[in-house]
């Protein structure tokens, strides 16, 4: 049975794989976004069953960490406000979240590490086909989202970040609050019992061990809880998504 489902989850990463690399052509034809609407359905569907929102990333051992953590994305984000914060050891560094809360907050990583912190060991799967497993530390998003508390009106969680993939335009994604609320979900500030290293998301960055490295967004400015996404980006809930990337992209 396990070998079964994980051959019928190889498919379906293998299929996603295909439909990324035909997604730019598609996305520019007159039919192409009800395509991809309906096929984004059928996927989440799928993932649904075979990826339960109970089921867990695989955690695996010391002795099976990556001698390198190869980054994914911006390897230094440009922006001034990236590089002053850098420049002092991002001490003047604040996570803010706002959005559909109770208590909007500013958050530095000491305040982080104080809720919620725990360890794991998973494996980053990119898109491009390579993969990586390294030692995470960081506090669970839903400490975070506890603190904070939640709208009931929220139904995502939105995440800005310091670096642009084009001029004027930040990289961000998002992921739904049963997500967000996984135990494995964390916002990471150390790899491999080191700070975070800025080429992997310093000094905090998104971990979601069921889904694929695009969803892994580093450099964190601000986490936004949101209703819709109609009023950010254009409208898919992320940036790799606005160009056609599905937007749940479970591993």
């Amino acid at each position: 049975m396990t070998d079964r489902r994980s051959f019928v989850r190889m498919a379906i990463v293998g299929a996603a794989g295909i439909l990324v690399a035909a997604c730019d052509r598609i996305s520019q034809s007159a039919w192409g976004p009800n395509v991809l609407g309906k096929a984004e359905g059928l996927n989440r569907r799928v993932q649904a069953l075979l990826s339960p929102s109970s089921s867990m990333a695989r955690e695996y051992g010391e002795a099976d960490i990556s001698p390198v953590f190869h980054p994914n994305g911006t390897t230094m984000p440009g922006t001034p406000a990236y590089q002053a914060l850098l420049a002092n050891g991002f001490r003047d560094y604040r996570l803010q979240v706002d959005g559909l809360v109770r208590r909007p907050a500013r958050l530095s990583i000491d305040e982080l590490q104080r809720l919620d912190v725990c360890t794991q060991i998973t494996r980053h799967d990119c898109v491009e086909g390579w993969s990586a497993i390294g030692k995470w530390r960081g506090t669970r998003l839903s400490a975070v989202l506890d603190h904070v508390g939640v709208d009931p009106r929220a139904r995502f969680v939105v995440f800005h970040c310091f670096d642009e993939m084009e001029q004027d335009t930040p990289y961000y994604e998002s992921i739904d609050l049963t997500e967000a609320r996984h135990p494995q979900t964390l916002l990471a500030f150390a790899l491999n019992d080191k700070p975070l290293p800025v080429p992997n998301g310093a000094p905090l960055r998104l971990r979601i061990g069921r889904q694929l490295g695009y969803k892994q967004a580093k450099y964190l400015a601000r986490i936004e809880l949101v209703s819709s996404f109609e009023d950010i980006g254009d409208g898919q809930g992320g940036y790799w998504e606005d160009q056609g990337y599905e937007w749940y992209a479970g591993i």
